[in-house]
C-alpha cells in the first residue's frame, strides 16, 4: 500500500534536533482548525457529509497539485490500531483521531513536517511540526496552505466569532501554537513549579509530551495558548514567542549555575546515564525518558560527547508502539521494558566517543 513507508521510516524532520535554540526547544508546531460551511462537525456528520468532506479537500490537492507533490493521503480506517499508534507516537495525528477513524484521512507530507487531519475533531486540521524554535516558519507554511484550501473550500466563518470549530477554545483564529521544551535546569533547581504557574495566568497551557491528558516525563513540556478568540493569529505567535526567549534565557542560567556550582555532579549524573542507558537490560518508558534527559543535559552542557540527534530519534522509538512494531507482535510491559533496553543498547554502539 502506498503507506509502506509511513510507518518503516523512523526519522521525521523534527527528530533531526536542528533549528534555532535546538538545546531547549525541542518542536515548534502551529495547527489550524477549519470547518467546512453548512456541514455538521464530524462527530455529528453521516459517512455521506464526512466523504464530502474528503471529496473536497482531495479535489483542492487535484487543483494545486505543484504544492501538494511530495504529500500522500493515509486512510486511517486501513491501517491497524498499532499503525496508527505509530502516528500518534511521532505526533503526526492526534490521540483522538487515532481512535475515531470514520472516514478519516491525514495528508501527509514525505517529511512528516507537515500532516493535514481530515475529519478529526474538526473537518480539516493543518498541522506544521518544525524542530527548534521556528514558530514564524511553521506558521507562514501552515497560512499558505490554509490560503490554498480557502480559495477552493467556503469555511464555516462568522465575521464576529471568526472561525467556527467544534471545541469552544478553538474558536476565532483557530489557531493552536505549542512548543515542546526541555527543562532539566528549572527542574533540578526546583524553579519549574513557580514558573508553571506563571505561565498559566498569561493565557498558556502546559502539558506533557503528547498534549491534552498526558504527564510530563523526562524534563519535557508542551506549552500552548489558550485562547484563540480576541487576538490575531500573528499575536498570539508573538506572545508565546517572548515567553519562549524568557523560558530560554531561566533555562540557560539555571543550567549555567548548576554548571558553575556542582560541575561533577552534573557531569556524573550524565556519566550514570549513558551507563545505565548502555548497558540496561530492563528499563521502563519512564526511567528512559529521565535518564535521557539527563544524559541531553550532560550533552548541551559540553560534559559528554554523544550524538543528541539519537537521543531526539529515542524519544519516539522507545514508545510502545514502535517498539512492537520493530518486534511485529504484541508486548506485554514486561517485554517492551526489555526491548526498549535492548533497542537503547544497539542505538548506543559506536556513537559515544
Amino acid at each position: 500500500m502506498a503507506q509502506d513507508k509511513f510507518w518503516v521510516k523512523n526519522l521525521s524532520k523534527w527528530m533531526e534536533g536542528t533549528g534555532p535554540d535546538s538545546e531547549v526547544v525541542l518542536t515548534s508546531r502551529v495547527r489550524l482548525a477549519r470547518n467546512i460551511k453548512n456541514i455538521p462537525f464530524p462527530y455529528l456528520a453521516s459517512d455521506t457529509q464526512t466523504q464530502k468532506i474528503f471529496n473536497d479537500v482531495n479535489r483542492v490537492v487535484g487543483n494545486h497539485k505543484g504544492e501538494f507533490k511530495d504529500f500522500t493521503f493515509i486512510k486511517l480506517e486501513e491501517m491497524e490500531s498499532l499503525e496508527r499508534q505509530l502516528c500518534v507516537e511521532k505526533h503526526i495525528i492526534s490521540p483522538q483521531m487515532a481512535k475515531d477513524v470514520r472516514n478519516s484521512f491525514v495528508l501527509l507530507r514525505n517529511d512528516e513536517a507537515v500532516s493535514i487531519m481530515i475529519n478529526e475533531e474538526d473537518h480539516i486540521r493543518i498541522q506544521c511540526l518544525f524542530p527548534g524554535l521556528q514558530l514564524e516558519g511553521a506558521w507562514n507554511l501552515a497560512d499558505k496552505i490554509d490560503d490554498i484550501m480557502e480559495s477552493d473550500l467556503d469555511y464555516a466563518f462568522n465575521e464576529d466569532r471568526g472561525y467556527l470549530t467544534a471545541c469552544p477554545t478553538n474558536v476565532g483564529t483557530g489557531i493552536r501554537v505549542s512548543l515542546m521544551m526541555h527543562l532539566p535546569g528549572l527542574v533540578i533547581t526546583k524553579q519549574i513549579n513557580r514558573i508553571l504557574s506563571a505561565l498559566s495566568q498569561v493565557g498558556l497551557v502546559v502539558r506533557g509530551l503528547y498534549g491534552e491528558g498526558t504527564e510530563v516525563i523526562g524534563n519535557i513540556v508542551q506549552i500552548s495558548n489558550q485562547i484563540t478568540l480576541g487576538q490575531s493569529e500573528k499575536e498570539i505567535i508573538r506572545n508565546l514567542y517572548a515567553v519562549a526567549k524568557q523560558l530560554i534565557e531561566q533555562e540557560e542560567e539555571a543550567r549555567q549555575n548548576l554548571l558553575n556550582e556542582s560541575r561533577e555532579n552534573l557531569a556524573d549524573r550524565a556519566g550514570r546515564a549513558l551507563g545505565i542507558l548502555s548497558n540496561a537490560r530492563i528499563v521502563s518508558s519512564q526511567e528512559a525518558m529521565q535518564l535521557l534527559s539527563d544524559l541531553r543535559l550532560g550533552v548541551d552542557l559540553g560534559l559528554i560527547d554523544f550524538d543528541s540527534k539519537i537521543i531526539n530519534h529515542l524519544l519516539v522509538t522507545i514508545r510502545p508502539a514502535h517498539l512492537q512494531s520493530m518486534e511485529r507482535k504484541e508486548l506485554d510491559a514486561y517485554e517492551r521494558d526489555v526491548c526498549r533496553a535492548t533497542l537503547i543498547r544497539e542505538k548506543f554502539i559506536g556513537s559515544s566517543k
